[in-house]
């Protein structure tokens, strides 16, 4: 029905309304590269930048930040978080690097050229996810909202409520900023969400079904699609998922025309 269509009773207005509203577009894949991925690794975070995929990953006792050589998926810099802290999402902000926790309430920033923790910081509820653009950072807590961070001060200054179809998306997982738009992993499913940072409107879903078979790893109720990072110099989309083997390099493709 075309969006001028004008309803003329009460009982017709319910049906153009759901019918004049454009369905949520699903995106599909072509695989490009696959590149081999630590199967140490417990993604939680993940960004590409000048060569480099750099890594958190989880765990209590195991988690890290990585530095990792995208072609070989070898580690080739470190950092141990202290046991007690259950590595979360990170991003790079300038020289610095900032890692989330889950349930510390506690952050840390680094030194983004050598790991070497220079502060913490803190916040309320549970770490997920961070990604930035040009001005803000993005954070997620695994509910349908994403907070608005200062890059310098880290302290919260907006938020976005994420929906589609007019309601909440809740587990709103690892996130990546991608062409003005925020993507963002569906905790325990193999969907990203395409989301509009103004509106909070999901105007996407990728649909990543078929891309790895999570049945053949140890614990697949775990280990699971998460790890989203873009090479904008080159275009590239790479995803992966928590201790899987390969990492994978996308192409979108995009529903058929009706």
């Amino acid at each position: 029905m075309p969006r001028w269509f004008i309803c003329l009773s009460s009982f017709a207005l319910t049906a153009c309304s759901a019918t004049s509203t454009a369905a949520i577009p699903v995106y599909g894949y072509k695989i490009v590269h696959v590149y081999p991925h630590d199967t140490g690794a417990y993604t939680e975070g993940l960004f590409y930048k000048d060569g480099y995929l750099y890594e958190s990953t989880g765990r209590a006792g195991e988690s890290t930040v990585r530095k990792v050589e995208l072609k070989t998926g070898e580690t080739v810099q470190r950092h141990n978080l202290p046991s007690r802290y259950f590595g979360e999402g990170i991003v790079d902000w300038k020289d610095k690097l900032v890692q989330l926790t889950w349930q510390s309430q506690t952050g840390f920033v680094y030194d983004l050229a050598t790991f070497k923790p220079q502060r913490t910081f803190s916040y309320p509820g549970e770490g997920w996810a961070l990604t930035r653009d040009a001005k803000h950072l993005y954070m997620s807590d695994g509910s349908a909202v994403l907070r608005v961070l200062d890059p310098v001060s880290l302290a919260t200054t907006g938020s976005i409520m994420v929906t589609a179809d007019g309601e909440p998306v809740t587990n709103l997982n690892e996130l990546e900023w991608v062409k003005g738009q925020l993507y963002a992993n569906i905790w325990l499913t193999n969907r990203i969400a395409r989301i509009d940072p103004v509106s909070g409107h999901v105007v996407g879903w990728i649909d990543l079904s078929g891309l790895f078979d999570i049945s053949q790893m140890p614990d697949p109720g775990n280990d699971v699609l998460n790890g989203i990072a873009y090479d904008a110099a080159h275009d590239r989309l790479f995803v992966t998922g928590k201790r899987w083997p390969k990492l994978f390099e996308i192409k979108l493709v995009p529903p058929p025309a009706r």
